[in-house]
């Protein structure tokens, strides 16, 4: 995938989401991408590692969900893996202050360099395990708590609300969708409630995709 497929792959990707990205983006996640490859052929960060799948699987699924994140100060990504979506998040609006957490050490390795290749301010990648203590394990609470193919959704909803700021919000993104009903039902087991959830697809491949949004009660 030349650089020019790139960025009318990256267009086309967000014209069908219905996501504006400001003109500096894009070559910022060209050079993402290029760091990932560069480094997953050493280190096993993620099985998809053709560009066209890295683009729509990782990039725009990432970036799918800004409207869920829209107007938050501060993110924490658990389980960030290579950094998504907290990194292509953070791409998009620079004002987010993002930590991306993950349990494995060469993962957060990754994360550690790719902020410092793209001069990201705010942005710091975590070794930690987390495990619902947040002050005992060095994890900063955050406005938004999002995470994705991390653990299932009641896992999840047990999990999050531990790291959550007053008012925040926590985002889950999910694969195959779930019924309202039951998302609310999930929720109310744990003393939350559901703000949103919304489904989509992946512009090339189709996939189908949903997110849900939930609050504490």
């Amino acid at each position: 995938m030349d650089n020019a497929r790139f960025f009318d792959h990256l267009q086309q990707g967000c014209q069908a989401l219905k996501v504006g990205l400001s003109e500096d983006v894009p070559s910022k996640l060209l050079r993402l991408m290029q760091e990932l490859l560069k480094w997953n052929a050493k280190v096993n960060l993620t099985a998809i590692t053709a560009p066209e799948e890295v683009l729509e699987k990782h990039f725009l699924d990432s970036l799918a969900v800004l409207p869920e994140v829209e107007g938050a100060a501060s993110l924490l990504d658990l389980g960030a893996g290579a950094g998504f979506p907290g990194l292509p998040l953070k791409l998009a609006r620079p004002e987010l202050a993002v930590t991306l957490v993950d349990a494995v050490g060469k993962k957060v390795g990754f994360l550690k360099a790719a902020i410092a290749a793209l001069g990201l301010k705010q942005a710091r990648g975590l070794h930690a395990r987390a495990e619902g203590k947040p002050e005992a394990e060095g994890i900063p609470r955050a406005e938004v708590l999002i995470a994705r193919a991390f653990m299932d959704l009641p896992g999840w909803l047990e999990l999050a609300p531990a790291y959550l700021l007053p008012e925040g919000r926590v985002v889950a993104m999910l694969g195959k969708a779930w019924p309202e009903a039951e998302l609310r039902a999930r929720a109310s087991e744990r003393g939350l409630r559901l703000v949103s959830a919304r489904q989509y697809q992946l512009p090339f491949s189709g996939a189908e995709r949903q997110v849900a949004v939930f609050s504490k009660a």
